[in-house]
């Protein structure tokens, strides 16, 4: 017998998996993992990390098991359409952006620019996590290695930090523009924005890999079963076998130093810039003023207002129904926002739109 619940080996039992211990195959209850002992793991690699026993047998995980919507079988083929649909236009809004933004002449500018950036990051950021969920939402097997949940993490943490230093740079190009008018092109010339563009993915991933190594420091235990969609962050560290609470602590301060601090420098941006706007004699001219900004105000409450209830909270992962719920918002909700919102509500944009659309159907003609 390996353990309470376990059953003696050649017995041929329905659900039950064959993992491996240090030198022979043994069973062990954890569906879809591969499990070796923690102390065979100690012994070998020197490992000094606190053990989480159970009858002083420990099992180290190697493999995890992404719950996601498993509790819901009868809504994966609808969730599928859904999501699907939904990264879909996704790609075709930032798409969209990117390519009329690179077009069109008049938007060579550092906001729009910046824009762009924006919107190729938002690419690339659904794509570490839609893609493999829809696949779960497929697929029985819900599996996902050690090696690939470190790297989902690390990207999805880099771009996640990217994006809240991204538009704190957008916000500081707006606070140019308008408070600055006439130094703009000066301030914000093509060098000082490929170097700060540069200095926010360097910025961003920096914290993200600081984080990541912080959580996959040492081995995980238990039944691997990683409740969410993805690998983030609170439900990934319940599982380390080391007391994880001064890690969640380190966490919790990185979050606070990355999200409140980007979004303060936001609002002190936008305190400057309604101080000038107030200032500007004609409706109309405070008018045009404030529309430049709004896309960009609406985008920073969304995706910070989510970034705080998921990041910011010291019991982070105590409700994980709850923040799956969030996490779709985020990651699938929040990445269509964005084109919908700079096309619809910046005029520019529409009006560029409109012009290469017309040109094009006269090519086609």
């Amino acid at each position: 017998m390996v353990g309470a619940g376990a059953r003696p080996l050649g017995m041929p039992v329905e659900n039950d998996f064959v993992l491996m211990e240090v030198g022979r195959p043994i069973h062990c209850d954890i569906p879809g993992l591969d499990c070796i002992r923690l102390q065979d793991y100690n012994n070998c690699c020197g490992n000094g990390a606190p053990e989480k026993q159970q009858d002083n047998r420990t099992w180290l995980v190697t493999e995890f098991v992404l719950v996601g919507f498993s509790n819901l079988p009868e809504l994966r083929p609808t969730l599928f359409i859904l999501f699907l649909l939904t990264y879909l236009v996704t790609l075709s809004g930032n798409a969209t952006i990117i390519t009329i933004i690179q077009v069109d002449r008049t938007l060579h500018t550092p906001m729009y620019r910046f824009l762009a950036v924006l919107s190729l990051s938002e690419t690339c950021y659904t794509l570490i996590t839609i893609p493999n969920m829809l696949a779960h939402l497929l697929m029985e097997s819900q599996a996902i290695s050690i090696a690939g949940c470190r790297a989902q993490m690390f990207f999805f943490l880099g771009l996640g930090c990217s994006h809240c230093f991204l538009l704190t740079l957008m916000g500081y190009d707006r606070y140019v523009a308008i408070c600055h008018p006439l130094r703009y092109s000066v301030i914000m010339r093509p060098s000082v924005c490929l170097c700060l563009g540069a200095l926010v993915f360097c910025s961003g991933f920096s914290v993200a890999l600081i984080e990541t190594c912080m959580i996959f420091s040492s081995p995980f235990c238990g039944a691997g079963r990683v409740e969410h969609f993805f690998c983030d962050i609170a439900p990934v560290l319940k599982l380390s076998c080391a007391e994880s609470s001064h890690k969640g602590l380190g966490i919790f301060f990185l979050s606070i130093l990355v999200v409140l601090f980007s979004f303060l420098l936001i609002l002190l941006s936008y305190a400057f810039i309604v101080v000038a706007i107030v200032r500007i004699p004609s409706a109309a001219g405070r008018r045009k003023a404030f529309s430049t900004c709004a896309a960009h105000l609406t985008v920073v409450i969304v995706h910070f207002g989510c970034a705080s209830i998921i990041y910011l909270r010291p019991d982070s992962g105590a409700n994980p129904s709850q923040d799956r719920l969030v996490a779709v918002f985020y990651t699938v909700v929040t990445p269509l926002l964005n084109p919908v919102v700079y096309t619809l509500r910046n005029k520019e944009v529409r009006l560029a739109l409109r012009k290469n659309l017309m040109r094009a159907c006269g090519v086609f003609k």
